[in-house]
């Protein structure tokens, strides 16, 4: 099949088969918009959960909060899950939802571009048959924002004759036994990975460039007694699960408007410190400068004390080149290797499907917001680009609760559009751009007292005008509030110029 071949006409098309696409999917569908498709560029649902398969890959908040508040899961086995645990629980969702027909695996989207005189999005995808193309009145971008690795930018890195691969791209075939590996960075991925190689590899050496936060991860199974309460007493899980929220919930006060009670963090960061290196040099090496908070707290058990093993060195001296058989620091010391392991993160300011958009003026969303920074309206619209939807847009992550919880605030405020659009015959949508511009400025004076912009460090949180396009300043609760309809008022609207096919429309989802 060519791309020149009639377009596929449907309603709404999906960016995404993780939590975001799986959950717009299904609201949709209950919604009675069941004209829709899913493009995943991978080969099942669960996002993140189904490609990051490295050693020791669990999730940091707690399982009752990370799921669905419609699809509540009684069998979780530990406070915080595992990764093939959490993808199982994904993939349960869609077979039981009855929309995996409508989803599409091992494709990926090309372009998206605005046809303002169809008011339709022309999208181009490219899977197992070629090129093929949809004509979509909606779009919904759910790629997430930890979905494309980023690579350093090392020199030499290129020429390394050993195996080389990123934590989100994991290489199961390469034998690790024995072997003298090196893991570059020391964020989230890494705190899980180098526990799990230091078991196993020869020798590892481990290059930090900035030291994190790192408190005590309170792990623990849940009982069998636990699991049938979840099962069988009605609300149990419920209750439970909105006790968990609250208790994250309290530690907005700190990240948002008075950071010094982070020291109560550093205080138990230093204990774990203490309790998992011995060596004095060591630990000053792993004491982060900074306010915690600043940058993502991390939470493990097993990251210093692997650190403090006999074979694992923590490089903190710049890397100046990767050669042929090894790395070599700012200070002329080259270490020899045999696999080298990435583990630097992904394009969070800067998401890559944003290059693919296309929107009213010609310009792909991606140099709009070079330009300008990323912004959206209420962290899911953009002016300029009708009938386009973001979830986990700009401002919309967090660094305290479940992401789960804005992605279905978000898919709320989607589908009440979609809604919208076939109840008042409207072809297009956008956000003014004087809401959004308010919006954003309203974002911008919260975020100023927060730790993330106050707690002296650089984080990916920040873009390179120095914002954080990143987090959400607040409570979720107040997010949700935000989003609990579509606001049409704020939005330029066009009407429909051609009838679509009748749907039948549910007024609850």
């Amino acid at each position: 099949m060519t791309a020149t071949q009639t377009p596929t006409l449907v309603d709404h098309l999906v960016i995404g088969a993780g939590f975001g696409g799986l959950a717009t999917a299904i609201k949709l569908d209950e919604a009675g918009e069941t004209d829709f498709v899913v493009i995943e560029k991978d080969s099942d649902v669960g996002g993140t959960w189904h490609i990051n398969t490295y050693p020791g890959a669990e999730c940091d908040v707690p399982s009752q909060l990370y799921s669905y508040s419609f699809a509540l899961n009684p069998d979780w086995t530990k406070v915080y899950s595992p990764q093939q645990e959490i993808w199982e629980y994904t993939r349960r969702v869609a077979e039981e939802s009855g929309t995996l027909d409508r989803f599409v695996f091992d494709t990926a989207v090309r372009d998206a571009v605005w046809d303002a005189g169809a008011q339709r999005w022309n999208v181009t995808v490219e899977g197992p048959q070629g090129l093929r193309e949809y004509a979509a009145r909606t779009v919904t971008s759910a790629a997430g924002g930890l979905s494309e690795p980023k690579l350093p930018e090392i020199a030499g890195i290129e020429s390394f004759a050993g195996e080389v691969f990123h934590s989100a791209r994991w290489n199961h075939d390469v034998d690790l036994k024995g072997k003298r590996v090196a893991v570059i960075g020391t964020g989230a991925s890494a705190v899980q990975i180098v526990p799990e190689l230091q078991k196993v590899v020869g020798h590892l050496d481990v290059y930090q460039r900035t030291p994190n936060w790192i408190i005590p991860r309170n792990e623990r199974a849940f009982t069998a007694l636990e699991k049938a309460v979840f099962r069988h007493v009605p609300g149990a899980q419920r209750l439970v699960r909105s006790a968990v929220y609250g208790t994250l919930e309290a530690r907005v006060p700190a990240f948002a408007r008075f950071p010094q009670l982070m020291r109560a963090v550093e205080m138990q960061g230093k204990k774990n410190i203490a309790k998992g290196i011995e060596d004095p040099e060591l630990r000053a090496k792993v004491t982060p400068d900074y306010r915690a908070g600043c940058k993502r707290i991390l939470i493990s058990n097993k990251w210093y004390p692997a650190l403090d093993a006999d074979n694992v060195d923590l490089v903190t001296d710049p890397i100046a080149s990767i050669t042929e058989s090894g790395i070599v620091t700012s200070d002329g010391v080259e270490r020899p290797i045999d696999v080298l392991v990435i583990a630097t993160g992904f394009y969070v300011t800067d998401p890559p499907i944003a290059a693919h958009v296309t929107g009213r003026e010609g310009r792909t969303l991606a140099d709009v917001w070079d330009t300008e920074g990323m912004a959206a309206y209420k962290g899911t619209t953009v002016n300029g680009f009708p009938n386009l939807f973001f979830l986990v847009g700009p401002n919309t992550a967090l660094g305290h609760s479940s992401i789960i919880f804005i992605i279905e605030s978000q898919v709320k405020y989607v589908v009440d559009a979609v809604r919208t659009l076939r109840r008042r015959g409207l072809g297009a949508v956008e956000p003014t751009r004087a809401a959004q511009d308010d919006w954003v400025a309203d974002i911008r004076r919260k975020m100023k007292p927060t730790v993330w912009q106050t707690g002296g460090c650089a984080s990916w949180y920040l873009d390179k005008f120095g914002n954080n396009t990143t987090l959400w300043p607040g409570q979720t609760f107040t997010f949700r509030g935000h989003l609990s309809q579509f606001d049409v008022e704020k939005y330029a609207v066009e009407a429909l110029r051609t009838s679509p096919a009748p749907t039948k429309i549910k007024e609850s989802a």
